[in-house]
């Protein structure tokens, strides 16, 4: 998977929204497929049309864990936007994860602007799932 650099790199380099978009369903198609076993109602992101599931993961039981994360989507763009997400969040504190806001992320590259309403609001609840749950890890 290619790190968050490289990715706003690429999105700089991509001048049509055509070729951004077949970017991010790359992305996607680059993403570790999530076990069915992981495919549950607990990890299922709620307010996304698509069915979309995050599962977080802790390095220990420290008072601010690194923390990872696996996810998926039964959508092409949208399993692009959750590799993005991933991206953005996995190997860091639970405090950075519970203090950093993906959608800047997205708004940095001009792709908030770019998605349907439906997809924002995925994303948006995808961002304050995973915060949340860093929220519940980490003394902040």
């Amino acid at each position: 998977m290619a790190s968050l650099e490289q990715i706003i790199d690429d999105f700089a380099y991509l001048d049509e929204w055509e070729d951004r978009y077949r970017y991010v369903i790359e992305l996607g198609k680059q993403l570790p497929d999530l076990p069915d076993a992981d495919k549950t109602a607990e990890n299922k992101v709620q307010g996304c049309a698509s069915q979309v599931w995050v599962v977080s993961h802790a390095a220990d039981d420290s008072a601010d864990p690194v923390m990872t994360f696996d996810g998926d989507s039964d959508a092409h763009i949208v399993r692009g936007l959750v590799a993005i997400v991933l991206t953005v969040y996995s190997g860091k504190h639970a405090s950075e994860i519970a203090r950093t806001d993906a959608i800047e992320t997205f708004s940095k590259i001009g792709l908030v602007e770019h998605l349907s309403a439906q997809r924002a609001n995925g994303l948006r609840s995808m961002v304050k799932r995973i915060r949340e749950d860093a929220m519940r890890r980490a003394v902040v």
